[in-house]
């Protein structure tokens, strides 16, 4: 385990500037309002706002301020932050490792961490492996491997006997699967993204209605993940050289996913966005992060019912989560709270909604 300090050369910042001050920002139908995809009128506006005002070097300082590591796991170097709890809070020290998923980042969780810390929590923010500032790993790695090298992280780098676990989007399954294969070491766990695959014998009418109902909304909003599964090499090699061509990719997914009422600025600031956007541009990853699709093949139903304790957050998503009765049949679901506000980057938009909800969740468990 090595500190780490972010600092990137300055002659990438160098290249991704250029580049997005020579981008062509391309034409779009007389009537786009984003019904047609990204929206060539707020692209510009980004490019310009990018290119003339943002400065990366104030989001690193932002990254840079608290204390992070590099351990190698599975001869990866993982990236984490490791933040010691508040001494005397009702915490007590104990342990939550919080996970990310795509398009995210450990940027999600920067404003989350010191209230977690404040109440007395120690918090660990890994990059998932080929994401932000994490090693990529030589090829596609799935959810089950990552919680091996998590459960490693947790217990055999930072010494932690048993820990709780919180993850959304592909933190989610990444989580449950701690649970499912390491239960002596997890001792609760929270998601704001429910994860359910039913066995034949679960598919009751309302779970049926449920598979319905989210194939449709699917069908709008899923082409980026059939594409990132089978061909991710093909749309990587493409956006890796572009950082406008990768701002419109993620663009889409930003204002669709959040609780954002149509205007993407209501749940998160252009810089925000250029920062998530960066999180991959910088460390060369977004080739790599595409991979972890091509492994949704590898999740399957559970072999058996997970005992460790859920908390499930419900934020705003694309897809409804599964019955509860579906949910109660494969996990040990103890908490289910609809939330106020907020969508599928639940911590980063709404970091003390989300901080309080888990702080209150894992005091009953640690």
């Amino acid at each position: 385990m090595k500190p780490f300090t972010l600092a990137v050369p300055q002659k990438r910042l160098d290249w991704i500037t250029r580049r997005v001050a020579d981008a062509h920002i391309g034409y779009a139908p007389d009537d786009d309002d984003w019904q047609y995809g990204t929206n060539a009128a707020y692209l510009g506006e980004l490019r310009e706002y990018w290119r003339d005002h943002y400065d990366w070097r104030r989001a690193e300082a932002a990254f840079n301020a608290f204390p992070q590591f590099v351990a190698e796991i599975d001869h990866i170097g993982v990236h984490f932050y490791h933040v010691r709890g508040a001494p005397g809070a009702p915490g007590g020290g104990f342990p939550i490792i919080l996970t990310h998923g795509w398009p995210g980042s450990v940027l999600e969780f920067l404003e989350v961490i010191p209230l977690l810390v404040a109440r007395g929590y120690d918090v660990v923010v890994p990059s998932l492996p080929g994401y932000g500032f994490s090693q990529r790993p030589p090829r596609p790695i799935g959810a089950r491997t990552i919680a091996s090298m998590w459960r490693r992280l947790m217990v055999d780098v930072l010494g932690y006997a048993r820990f709780g676990a919180q993850g959304g989007d592909w933190g989610a399954p990444i989580t449950f699967q701690l649970a499912h294969d390491h239960a002596d070491a997890v001792a609760a766990i929270h998601v704001n993204m429910m994860v359910f695959r039913p066995t034949p014998d679960q598919i009751t009418p309302e779970v049926r209605a449920w598979i319905e109902q989210g194939s449709k909304a699917m069908a709008g909003e899923g082409s980026y993940a059939a594409q990132q599964t089978h061909k991710p090499q093909t749309l990587g090699l493409a956006l890796a050289d572009s950082p406008i061509g990768f701002a419109s990719w993620l663009l889409e997914k930003f204002r669709s996913w959040t609780d954002c009422r149509g205007n993407v600025e209501m749940s998160l600031t252009k810089d925000a966005i250029i920062t998530g956007i960066m999180t991959y541009l910088v460390s060369d990853n977004v080739q790599a992060s595409f991979w972890l699709y091509n492994t949704l093949k590898l999740l399957a139903p559970f072999d058996h019912r997970i005992e460790v304790p859920l908390g499930f957050a419900e934020f705003r998503e694309i897809r409804d989560p599964p019955p509860c009765a579906a949910i109660a049949s494969v996990y040990n679901l103890v908490r289910w709270n609809k939330m106020a506000r907020g969508g599928h980057f639940a911590a980063w938009e709404e970091p003390e909604l989300f901080a309080e909800e888990v702080a209150s969740f894992f005091d009953q468990w640690r």
